[in-house]
């Protein structure tokens, strides 16, 4: 299996876990998807790179067909490796009151603020000395 048939096999997985579970045979139907992927790539970067300019140098000619060859690798991962929008299942949040991310930012934020106060503290103490 190709890299786009690996990308859209864990695209399925992770996102529309119920309709992978569809698939007969997830092996062949991947391998098969990014054989059509890469040759969709293969395609559509000669069709965004376009014909070669009169007087472009080595490195101009690499930078437009690596550029052709990024832009059309998105476009077919949108197009054809990722389960359609209505498919994919919601991600399930954590309540954004506690969860451990919001806390352990707030903890941090807490952190700041007592370590600057202590900092301004000592400065006008030091002031006041002088």
């Amino acid at each position: 299996m190709n890299t786009y048939g690996k990308f859209a096999q864990e695209a399925w997985k992770t996102t529309a876990p119920a309709e992978y579970a569809l698939i007969p045979d997830p092996q062949a139907w991947f391998e098969a998807l990014g054989e059509e992927a890469s040759i969709r790539v293969e395609d559509l970067t000669r069709e965004l790179a376009g014909p070669d300019p009169a007087g472009e140098t080595f490195l101009e000619k690499w930078g437009r067909l690596n550029a052709a060859k990024m832009q059309a690798e998105e476009i077919v991962r949108a197009e054809m490796l990722t389960p359609d929008p209505s498919v994919q299942e919601e991600p399930v949040e954590e309540d954004e009151e506690e969860s451990g991310v919001a806390r352990r930012l707030r903890i941090v934020q807490q952190l700041n603020r007592e370590d600057r106060e202590y900092w301004d503290e000592v400065r006008r103490q030091e002031t006041e000395q002088a």
